[in-house]
């Protein structure tokens, strides 16, 4: 079964990058949401996570803050 997954992210963002490339070889599908375009989306990660670093990830709700690897895998079960 698959989760809901969303990074919020730049794209000169190393960690961002990096984040995004462990979902991919993790082939977990995820929606990429491109702060550094829309202002709007930059907010919501402020009142998700509380700060404005990124990448932020939203895996069903659980907020993780930048690329803790371990985190993201036991959010996902992997």
């Amino acid at each position: 079964m698959s989760k809901n997954v969303k990074i919020y992210s730049t794209p000169t963002c190393p960690y961002c990058i990096r984040a995004k490339q462990f979902l991919k070889d993790s082939n977990i599908e995820f929606e990429n949401v491109d702060v550094s375009t829309n202002p709007d989306k930059a907010q919501e990660i402020v009142d998700k996570s509380g700060q404005m670093g990124v990448p932020v990830l939203d895996i069903e709700g659980q907020i993780i803050i930048g690329f803790d690897k371990e985190a993201i895998q036991k959010a996902l079960n992997l």
